[in-house]
C-alpha cells in the first residue's frame, strides 16, 4: 500500500539534518548569486541595461517573504559553516572538502565591505547606490575594492559550485548533466566580470561634471561623516568574526584536549586492523585520522550509505542513532538491524568491533552507474542448480582437450537454455553452474522461468548428445535443483576479482537439492517454495519430504524424472531476458 501524503512528509521531515538545512540555504544563496552575476553580465550590453537588470533583480529579492527567506538563509548557512568547522574533526585532506570550508569562510569578511556600501548605506542613510555610484567609487576613490569585488565573486562561485557539485554527483542525471554544469561554471562568472568591466569603461567614459552632479549627489553616495560611520561597522564587524572564528578554533583544541584525557577506545576493523582515537571522533573520522581506508562516497555528509559498517558483538551500549542516520538506514532497508550504522553518524563511547560493508574503493560514478544490486542488496531469486553428471570417468579415459571441450559445450547448452527462459547465468564450478531467475521478474514469473529453462536445458542437452554421439560411450546425463526464496545479491571478491553472486539459503538448498536427484533417481527436484509460487498443481508431480544438511526441519520437495515435461507443466508465460 502507497504511504500516504501525512506518511510521506513525516518521512521527508525525518532526513531533515543540519546538512540538508545548510543545503538548503546555499541553495537561497546560490540562486541570488547567479541572479546577481546575470545582471552583472548585462553590462556587456549596456548600462541602460544594467539598470533595467537590477531595478527587476532587486524588486524580486526586496520582496517582503522573499528577503525574509534570503537574509534567514545567509545567517543560518554562515552560522552552520562556522559550526562545521568546530564539529568536524577530520577532514580529507586530499580532497576538496577543506578548500570549500575555508572559502566559505571567507565570503562573510571579503563581503563586508560591499554590504555595508550598499546594503547598509540604503538601510541606515537612505543612499541610492547603483551600479554607476559603486563602479566610480571602487575606480576613484577604492581602486583596491576592485580586486577585493573580483576575489569574492569568484570565492562565492567557486564555494558554490563545490556544494553543488558533492549534493548532485550522487544524482542519476549527473553524468550526462556535467558538461553542460561545466560551460555554465565557467561562462556565468566570466560574462559577469566581463559585465562589469565594460560597466566600468562606459563610467570613465561618462565621467564629466555634469555626470558627477546627477550620480555623486550627497542622496546617492552620502557624506564623509556617513561613509565613516559605515567604515566603523566594517571594522568593528571583521573584528567579532575574527574573533568569533578564533574562539572557534581555540574550543576545537579545547575539546580535544578534554577528549584525550576523557580515554581513549580501540576500533577494531574485522581484518586484524585496530586503531586507538579519542572518544567523540566518528566512525569514519577515526579511519580518515590513521589512513584506514573507508568508503564514503557522500564525504560524510549522511546522504548515502556507502560507509555503513555491521557491528560485531553486543550493540546495546551503542549511541541511538540520529533523526538523519535513522532515516538514512530505512531508506536502504536496514533500519531494524541495530547492528547496521553509519560510520560518519556513529561515535562509539566504548571499544569497538566491527567490519565494513563496502569496498573503500567505491566511487560516486560507480554508486551512479551500478545497479543498486550489483552493491548489495535483499531479494527474492529463483536458483538454479545443474550439474553434468560423470565428468570425472569422462576425464579419465580422454585428453584433458577432449575434456574440457564436452564441459564447455554441456555448460554452453545449460547457458543458452537459461538466457532464453529469462534468467542469468551466474557461477560456474566445475562442471555445475548456478543460474538466477528474478533479476528482472516477479516471484511466480520467476519460478514458472526456471522451470522452462530446465526443459530447455533437457532438449539442448540432448542436441549435444546427438551431436557428440560418435565421441561419447554414454549420453552426457545432469541432476537440476531448483529453489526460490531471499538471497543477498551483489559484487563480491576482492578489488578486480569481484564478481556478481547470490548468498544464501536458498542458494545452498539448491544445490543440495541437485544432490538429491541421485538418490531419488530424477533429473529435477524442485522445492515446494517453488511449485506453490508458480501455481503448479499439487498432484501434477510426486512428493518427497526429505532432510536438508544443515536445516533442522525435513522439506517438502518435488521430483520430476524427466525435466522435459516441465515445459508443458510451466505454460506458456512470456519470459523477459535479464
Amino acid at each position: 500500500m502507497a504511504p500516504s501524503p501525512q506518511q510521506r512528509i513525516t518521512r521527508a521531515l525525518r532526513g531533515i539534518g543540519i546538512r540538508q538545512l545548510r543545503l538548503g540555504c546555499g541553495l537561497v544563496l546560490f540562486a541570488y548569486l547567479v541572479s546577481h552575476f546575470l545582471n552583472h553580465a548585462l553590462g556587456n550590453v549596456s548600462m541602460d541595461a544594467l539598470a533595467t537588470g537590477v531595478y527587476y533583480h532587486t524588486a524580486f529579492w526586496q520582496f517582503l517573504p522573499v528577503a525574509i527567506a534570503f537574509y534567514t538563509a545567509a545567517l543560518v548557512h554562515a552560522g552552520l559553516g562556522i559550526w562545521a568547522l568546530y564539529e568536524r574533526r577530520q577532514f580529507r585532506w586530499k580532497a576538496i572538502e577543506p578548500l570549500q570550508l575555508v572559502l566559505g569562510l571567507s565570503i562573510p569578511a571579503l563581503v563586508i565591505t560591499h554590504i555595508a556600501g550598499v546594503r547598509l548605506g540604503h538601510t541606515l542613510f537612505g543612499h541610492e547606490k547603483l551600479y554607476p555610484q559603486v563602479l566610480f567609487a571602487y575606480w576613484f576613490v577604492w581602486p583596491y575594492k576592485i580586486w577585493l569585488m573580483l576575489a569574492v565573486m569568484i570565492i562565492a562561485w567557486i564555494h558554490g559550485c563545490i556544494g553543488l557539485y558533492f549534493w548532485l554527483r550522487m544524482k542519476a542525471f549527473y553524468q550526462n548533466a556535467a558538461p553542460f554544469l561545466l560551460a555554465a561554471a565557467v561562462l556565468v562568472p566570466t560574462l559577469a566580470m566581463l559585465g562589469l568591466y565594460q560597466g566600468e569603461r562606459s563610467v570613465i567614459d561618462s565621467d564629466s561634471a555634469e555626470w558627477r552632479a546627477d550620480n555623486l549627489s550627497r542622496r546617492k553616495v552620502g557624506t564623509p561623516a556617513e561613509q565613516a560611520t559605515l567604515n566603523s561597522i566594517e571594522d568593528y564587524f571583521l573584528i567579532g568574526y575574527l574573533g568569533l572564528i578564533g574562539f572557534v578554533l581555540l574550543a576545537r583544541a579545547v575539546r580535544a584536549l578534554n577528549e584525550r584525557r576523557g580515554g581513549m577506545i580501540t576500533l577494531s576493523y574485522g581484518n586484524g586492523r585496530t586503531v586507538r582515537v579519542p572518544k567523540g571522533l566518528s566512525v569514519l573520522e577515526a579511519s580518515l585520522r590513521n589512513n584506514v581506508p573507508h568508503a564514503s562516497v557522500c564525504g560524510g555528509r549522511a546522504r548515502c550509505s556507502t560507509c555503513r559498517i555491521r557491528v560485531i558483538g553486543d550493540c546495546a551500549s551503542l549511541p541511538k542513532p540520529s533523526q538523519r542516520e535513522a532515516f538514512v538506514l530505512d531508506r536502504v532497508g536496514a533500519g531494524l538491524d541495530p547492528a547496521i550504522r553509519l560510520a560518519c553518524q556513529l561515535r562509539p563511547e566504548a571499544d569497538l568491533s566491527f567490519f565494513q560493508i563496502f569496498l573503500p574503493q567505491i566511487t560516486a560514478a560507480s554508486l551512479r552507474t551500478s545497479n543498486p544490486s550489483r552493491i548489495g542488496e535483499e531479494r527474492y531469486l529463483v536458483s538454479l542448480f545443474v550439474d553434468m553428471r560423470g565428468s570425472t570417468k569422462l576425464a579419465e579415459k580422454r585428453l584433458p582437450f577432449d575434456t574440457v571441450f564436452i564441459v564447455n559445450r554441456f555448460l554452453g547448452a545449460v547457458s543458452q537454455a537459461v538466457i532464453e527462459s529469462g534468467g542469468q547465468p551466474n557461477q560456474f564450478v566445475g562442471d555445475g553452474q548456478l543460474a538466477l531467475f528474478g533479476l528482472a521478474a516477479d516471484p511466480q514469473t520467476a519460478c514458472r522461468q526456471a522451470l522452462k529453462a530446465a526443459a530447455r536445458i533437457a532438449a539442448n542437452v540432448d542436441e549435444l548428445n546427438q551431436f557428440l554421439s560418435h565421441d561419447l560411450r554414454e549420453p552426457i546425463r545432469f541432476g537440476i535443483g531448483i529453489h526460490g526464496g531471499e538471497v543477498i545479491i551483489g559484487d563480491i571478491g576482492y578489488r578486480e576479482h569481484m564478481v556478481f553472486t547470490a548468498l544464501g539459503d536458498a542458494v545452498n538448498v539448491a544445490a543440495r537439492l541437485q544432490d538429491m536427484t541421485k538418490s531419488l533417481a530424477c533429473e529435477v527436484v524442485l522445492s515446494e517454495e517453488v511449485r506453490v509460487t508458480a501455481s503448479l498443481p499439487a498432484g501434477a508431480l510426486p512428493r518427497h519430504e526429505v532432510a536438508i544438511r544443515g536445516r533442522a526441519e525435513p522439506m517438502i520437495v518435488r521430483t520430476v524424472a524427466s525435466a522435459k515435461k516441465l515445459s508443458a507443466l510451466a505454460g506458456d508465460v512470456e519470459v523477459v531476458a535479464a
